[in-house]
């Protein structure tokens, strides 16, 4: 029997990395529906209810969604973090959940150093701003992305210290950035500091006073992970108490942060205006492709890698 593949994005890939998907979907001998640009939950809802598999984005798979799938035995987040997805509630259903790491890596990065660039240079306002080269440059967990910016930080000519519990010092000696011996010597040390953590309970709200506190003066925090990890109430408790400290962010903060941020502190703050982080073409085809060959090889071959919820 057919299998029948969603493809839900409400925010879409390039039409380019679509039908790639597609094609490799129906090549398998699949059916493959596209659902884009959609609003609400209802549509969704009422997509998934026929499908083995779901490609999906930024979309939100929770109890509910997941409830209406009565088919699915698989879900790829074309990405790495998959917090958007109830893997909880997947694993009680016997729905493997799957990410693609690393396909979405050098996008990532590029955009840290476009965000930094603009904003060390003053926005671009014709004033004198500042270079990058010679500074100290923190990274807060060390996977796939926060690789891919030590590499470009290098190529700047910074120097580059990271904080990660889960690697080895001689994986960080490899790629030649120094390992802090505590987060809060990683703060310390890091003129600018880019978070790469994923939003679990032990980071949810971990990046506040405390730890922002510790930056040197001029510091810059540059957020392309998730609005979870900050501390909002906090993060403009610092602006307030440091007329030095500055912010770029991928992330979107709550409506009210986000005001606050551009009514009082617009000239050291830069909020892209549409999550960006993965929106390159590149970067589209890879995590879509990889997430298309994952579903192949999952029911071709009963492929199990990259599977994220322990089924």
């Amino acid at each position: 029997m057919s299998k029948t593949v969603l493809l839900a994005t409400e925010k879409p890939f390039s039409a380019s990395a679509r039908d790639q998907v597609v094609a490799i979907i129906k090549e398998a001998g699949y059916t493959a529906n596209v659902l884009e640009s959609y609003k609400g939950k209802a549509p969704l809802i009422e997509a998934i209810a026929s499908a083995d598999a779901v490609i999906f984005r930024s979309d939100i798979l929770d109890a509910e969604v997941l409830d209406a799938a009565k088919n699915l035995k698989l879900a790829v987040r074309a990405g790495a973090g998959y917090d958007n997805i109830d893997t909880a509630t997947a694993k009680a259903k016997n729905i493997a959940v799957m990410n693609t790491p690393g396909q979405n890596a050098n996008a990532v990065g590029e955009l840290v150093f476009g965000m930094l660039v603009y904003l060390a240079r003053g926005k671009f306002d014709g004033k004198t701003g500042s270079e990058l080269r010679g500074k100290t440059l923190g990274l807060h967990a060390f996977g796939m992305v926060g690789r891919a910016v030590a590499t470009i930080a290098k190529g700047f000519g910074m120097t580059v210290y990271g904080f990660d519990p889960f690697v080895k010092p001689e994986v960080f000696a490899a790629a030649g950035v120094e390992a802090a011996s505590s987060v809060e010597d990683l703060y310390s040390k890091s003129q600018y500091l880019s978070l790469h953590i994923p939003a679990t309970a032990e980071t949810k709200n971990s990046i506040g006073k405390k730890l922002l506190s510790l930056m040197p003066k001029g510091a810059t925090l540059i957020n392309t992970a998730r609005k979870e990890v900050i501390n909002e109430a906090e993060l403009l408790e610092v602006f307030e108490a440091r007329p030095d400290f500055k912010y770029v962010s991928d992330i979107a903060p709550s409506d009210a942060t986000a005001a606050t941020l551009k009514e009082k502190f617009d000239k050291r703050v830069y909020l892209t205006p549409a999550k960006m982080g993965a929106q390159t073409e590149e970067a589209n085809v890879n995590a879509g492709l990889a997430a298309a060959r994952q579903i192949v090889g999952f029911f071709e071959k009963n492929d199990r890698n990259f599977i994220v919820n322990g089924l």
